[in-house]
């Protein structure tokens, strides 16, 4: 394929007018250290504390707004089995912004956390805490090479640039300025990429309604006659999946590290909470022009344009629709604004997702397990080689595959199903213990691995009503993963009023009391332990 030299160039402009911006940032975020009496750590995982509300809606907006949800939105609405119904992330993370200000904001807000993980440390102590950070670190990293795949893809459709030099320079440049800033750079350049993705995208869109090989009139709102409807259409054999998705996205975020990284950057509870409605009305307006290319694509003769016929779907091209339709359906200068807001939307991205994994090792395991003596200084470095090994790993998984919408959605599953009903028992369940919190965390882990996942190759060893097979590959229609977090939700206030019985009545011997939870509550001591050990013989 002959490279692009014009969009070539106006990519090598953009990267070098963010990296700029980061180093700017990254002074301001020095500035803040000198003058702010904070520590260093404090400014590069919270901003100080400082981030003023049009910052905090810019960048958590953004931290959503990546490559995954506005690739993955148009690759819903043009693909013929799905359709508008089947592109859930404008609203999902809209719900998911508006629960976050509404439960999540002033509880972790005020009591001034730095990470997510703040509060199971508190209550659970350090060894859960460390459990809790392999999903989370997981998530993330499927989170990178989901936005990685989709630049890759973008890049190689409209510039000719191999996907594998594309994906290696962006995640370079946001590491780099992720090192060198922390959460300032991060902000602030997520400022820049959302304004680019909102002007881009919407500047398409003109061109592509007006191009005469689409005609709008073979789509329909609903299937009312034999053309295409965008709507889409919810088989109630697809009902259960659909609702599964659709709480995936829109309760799994709020297990995110990223999410609670902004929250906790503000300057209050109250200006945290209007920074999540707020990011809600931006998400919703993000969308709309993803869905709008998911439209007219399905709308247009492809036969009339180079790419020609068979049509993308027909050729697996569905995941690479939005840069499908900027290369063969608007201008050339429009198409290379197009390739720099899919650029922009996934950095925006994996800059937060490359501090999110790191503020939490660091703070949580690093500085409180491993080195509790640890300078600042010594900090700054465990954040920077955090950084730059997720970023490695999520780079090198961009490599396996290219189903955009899969990684998008396996990114949140393991967040949704193990560390959201803890997040909530954490906050509201008072009474959760660390025995209840081990029993839903390997509840919810053992469902979900044993409903499967044919993206990793793993067979399902339990098959719900409704399963099917397509192409010897076992595909669930039941809600499994809501199954499996329900289940967790269940089994973390039960399994902690059961361990409170058990040892406040002496049903249990407090010598099995592994955690000490109890034995330091009621000040046990050793003939004590004896005596119930005794007593619990007797009665077998």
């Amino acid at each position: 394929m002959e490279v692009n030299v014009p969009g070539l160039a106006a990519i090598v402009i953009f990267y070098i007018f963010i990296l700029a911006t980061g180093i700017w940032a990254s002074r301001k975020s020095k500035e803040q250290e000198k003058n702010g009496g904070v520590s260093k750590s404090e400014v590069t995982i919270v901003g100080g504390r400082n981030i003023s509300v049009l910052v905090g809606v810019f960048t958590m907006a953004a931290t959503w707004v990546g490559g995954g949800f506005i690739m993955a939105t148009a690759e819903a609405v043009y693909t013929p089995s799905k359709g508008l119904i089947w592109a859930m992330g404008p609203p999902a993370y809209a719900i998911n912004f508006l629960l976050a200000g509404l439960f999540f904001a002033k509880p972790m807000r005020s009591k001034r956390y730095m990470t997510m993980l703040d509060p199971f440390q508190h209550c659970y102590g350090n060894p859960f805490t460390t459990a809790l950070l392999f999903p989370a670190l997981l998530s993330d990293i499927l989170w990178v090479s989901c936005i990685l795949t989709a630049l890759g893809g973008t890049i190689s459709v409209i510039v000719g640039l191999s996907s594998t030099v594309s994906i290696v320079i962006s995640a370079a440049v946001s590491i780099i300025y992720t090192l060198m800033g922390g959460l300032y750079s991060v902000a602030y350049t997520d400022v820049l990429q959302l304004s680019f993705v909102f002007i881009g995208l919407w500047l398409c869109i003109p061109f592509l309604v007006v191009n005469p090989v689409i005609d709008l009139t073979h789509t329909t709102f609903l299937n009312q006659s034999n053309d295409r409807p965008w709507l889409g259409e919810l088989k109630l054999e697809d009902a259960g999946k659909w609702t599964d998705e659709m709480l995936l996205l829109s309760l799994g975020g709020l297990a995110y590290q990223a999410l609670h990284q902004r929250i906790l950057s503000a300057a209050s509870s109250a200006q945290a909470q209007v920074t999540c409605f707020a990011a809600a009305g931006v998400v919703l307006l993000a969308g709309i022009p993803s869905v709008v290319i998911g439209v007219v694509t399905a709308a247009t003769d492809w036969n009339q344009t180079a790419y020609g016929l068979p049509p993308p779907y027909e050729r697996g091209d569905a995941g690479k629709i939005l840069p499908l339709a900027l290369q063969y359906l608007t201008p050339l200068w429009v198409s290379v604004l197009g390739i720099g807001s899919v650029a922009a939307a996934v950095m925006s991205s994996v800059d937060s997702v490359l501090l999110s994994s790191a503020s939490m090792f660091t703070q949580n395991i690093y500085k409180s397990t491993l080195r509790k003596q640890a300078s600042e200084q010594e900090l700054q470095w465990v954040i920077r080689v955090s950084v730059l090994l997720v970023g490695l790993a999520g780079t090198g998984l961009a490599f396996v595959g290219d189903s955009v919408l899969a990684y998008w959605l396996l990114s949140g599953d393991l967040l949704f199903c193990v560390v959201f009903p803890q997040v909530i028992c954490v906050l509201y369940c008072s009474y959760a213990n660390s025995y209840g919190a081990i029993t839903g965390y390997i509840a919810g882990l053992l469902l979900r691995l044993l409903s499967g996942e044919p993206l990793l190759g793993i067979p399902p060893v339990i098959l719900y009503p409704g399963w099917k097979e397509e192409g010897g590959i076992m595909i669930q229609s039941f809600p499994f993963r809501t199954l499996a977090m329900l289940v967790s939700l269940l089994c973390i206030p039960t399994g902690s009023w059961l361990a409170e019985l058990g040892f406040s009545q002496r049903l249990l011997p407090h010598s099995w009391d592994l955690l000490g939870i109890f034995r330091e509550k009621q000040g046990v001591t050793e003939e004590q332990e004896t005596q119930d050990t005794y007593v619990l013989h007797t009665r077998l």
